[in-house]
């Protein structure tokens, strides 16, 4: 490694800020001390120094359509990828780099977690968030209208009871390409990895093939070297009319609900060009007359 990563405590004094190129965590912790706090700190900070030299060393591996029969990498961490990207590489090309953010916030949760009993914490690694909830502890987070946009703020609350345990969100304005049109699928399961995976599935399922009102292009040209190789990923969607925007959003949240029935998610928030469906605990997280509205879960950008 030639380099060191960042890490600092943010200006509020509680939160630890970890960063290493393209990883950018949030980390906060609750326990009964601050010697608690301070030593889940310290093991996230040394967790985190060199972990992305671990994923490049497999890096070539990992830009590799997933086989569902065997794994090849050796990696803690991109062992994770793999094992939430497996249950669909049967069915359709998905590489272990769809569960890397995911992967990478589990990681550092776990590893504050040998180190002190924590009631509460969270890894936000850019919207893609793993938790850990015990007793009367709830987690909020704040949801903006797209990622590439400021919006009005909602909240979702997360109760220590329910089984999530992992946030993520997928789509065409995300940090990831995207094959599909969604604007943003936000996905609720037992597992940051899980929900980082499944987020990019359903958000690939919305869709319109061969619509002129799309444009696509090959995801290599815009990012040599990208996992998707000359696969056509979206750029921009013109006007839809309203049954074309309830049709791509209904054959995502097929995907949705049959991911659901499976077992792989508990919940997704699908949306495209103002309108939203939801599915699973996704509706029970938001308020009624939210969910009532189609403000949905969108993008996980603060943690409150």
């Amino acid at each position: 490694m030639t380099r060191l990563p960042q890490i600092a405590l943010l200006p509020d004094g509680k939160r630890l800020h970890l960063q290493d190129g393209p990883i950018d965590l949030i980390v906060e912790a609750k326990g009964g001390s601050e010697v608690e706090v301070r030593a889940a700190y310290l093991m996230a900070a040394r967790r985190f120094t060199g972990l992305l030299d671990e994923l490049c060393g497999e890096l070539t591996e990992l830009r590799r359509a997933a086989d569902p029969r065997k794994c090849s990498l050796s990696g803690v961490v991109a062992h994770r990828m793999y094992t939430a990207v497996a249950p669909f590489a049967d069915k359709c090309f998905i590489t272990p780099m769809a569960a890397v953010a995911g992967s990478v916030a589990e990681e550092i949760l776990g590893a504050m977690l040998q180190a002190a009993p924590l009631d509460r914490a969270y890894v936000n690694n850019g919207g893609d968030i793993a938790l850990h909830l015990t007793g009367g502890e709830q987690f909020s987070v704040g949801l903006l209208d797209r990622p590439d946009r400021h919006g009005v703020m909602r909240t979702m609350t997360v109760d220590a009871d329910s089984p999530v345990r992992g946030i993520a969100t997928s789509g065409r304005h995300g940090r990831s390409f995207s094959l599909g049109i969604a604007d943003a699928v936000t996905v609720l399961a037992r597992s940051a990895s899980q929900a980082d995976a499944a987020a990019t599935i359903i958000a690939n399922a919305v869709d319109l093939p061969g619509h002129p009102a799309v444009l696509r292009v090959p995801a290599d040209e815009l990012q040599p070297g990208s996992d998707l190789g000359a696969r056509l990923v979206t750029r921009d969607v013109g006007r839809l009319s309203p049954a074309e925007i309830e049709q791509a959003l209904e054959t995502g949240a097929a995907r949705a609900r049959g991911l659901l029935t499976s077992g792989l998610i508990e919940g997704a928030a699908l949306r495209l060009l103002g309108e939203t469906v939801v599915v699973g605990a996704a509706a029970e997280a938001l308020p009624a007359s939210q969910a009532l509205h189609g403000s949905a879960i969108e993008n996980v950008m603060h943690v409150l």
